[in-house]
């Protein structure tokens, strides 16, 4: 595959390696106004680094875009006379719907909307999809390519937003939790490195569980819950502290955030 990253920033960069990692395309344009910090990309040797988007756009079949929100238009504009009949449109841009996209370039175009997180860069991201009409007939295109670096979903396009806040977003509200294991950890005695250690296994463990097993978590959490036992305790002080409550305040907070930046 043919592969433009436009823009290839935090999210970018590591939507790049993702793909490299796995092998996913047979040439590769990355573009970046100051291409300095990613020339080092070009010793694959089937990557083009560049600062004209023009050019990537010309010599790709799958264009990803993962610029700023308030460059993406102008962007578009910009490109949209090299778009042709074998281009897929990729947007992993928040807040910028489908319908912003068409009204541009046209509802004859292959549009795909994207969310994926930066793990993606090791092979684990958990992404989201959505496209416009035309665009239904490269989902399972667009699907093969992020399963390649993880788990993908199909969604409605109204639940994007939604999917911003538990998936990208997630990732931060997941290391704060296993930044505060760490900190248990430390206070029981082990050093800061094998507390961080053991707190992203056992986070790591916990995740693969639920994914092979296709178990809820109260399943697994009664698995290692005794009567009177030490982890029934833990765990009821944490919901009396609001465990439960203030992580999911703060994904109605973050989603409520997003909502009314869209909509300035």
């Amino acid at each position: 595959m043919k592969i433009a990253i436009i823009g290839t920033g935090n999210l970018g960069l590591a939507i790049a390696k993702g793909i490299l990692h796995s092998n996913g395309a047979t040439t590769m344009y990355l573009t970046k106004r100051n291409t300095a910090d990613i020339e080092d990309f070009e010793k694959y040797g089937n990557v083009t680094v560049t600062n004209d988007n023009n050019e990537a756009v010309k010599n790709s079949d799958i264009l990803i875009f993962a610029v700023q929100p308030g460059h993406f238009e102008s962007i578009l504009y910009d490109i949209k006379n090299e778009l042709g009949e074998k281009h897929v449109i990729m947007s992993t841009i928040t807040g910028f719907g489908i319908d912003k996209i068409e009204s541009i370039i046209g509802s004859d175009k292959y549009i795909i909307r994207t969310m994926p997180n930066t793990a993606i860069s090791v092979g684990k991201s958990m992404t989201c999809i959505c496209s416009n009409g035309l665009g239904q007939k490269r989902i399972e295109l667009a699907k093969a390519i992020f399963n390649r670096m993880g788990h993908s979903l199909e969604i409605p396009e109204e639940q994007m937003q939604a999917a911003t806040v538990i998936c990208a977003s997630g990732i931060a509200f997941w290391m704060r939790l296993i930044r505060a294991t760490t900190q248990g950890a430390i206070q029981l005695g082990f050093d800061a490195r094998e507390a961080q250690e053991l707190a992203m296994h056992t986070c790591n463990g916990a995740a693969s569980l639920l994914i092979e097993s296709g178990s809820h978590p109260e399943e697994e959490i009664d698995r290692v819950t005794t009567p009177q036992g030490c982890t029934i305790s833990g765990l009821n002080e944490m919901e009396h502290q609001g465990l439960s409550s203030s992580l999911i305040r703060g994904i109605v907070t973050s989603f409520e955030k997003i909502s009314d930046i869209r909509k300035g």
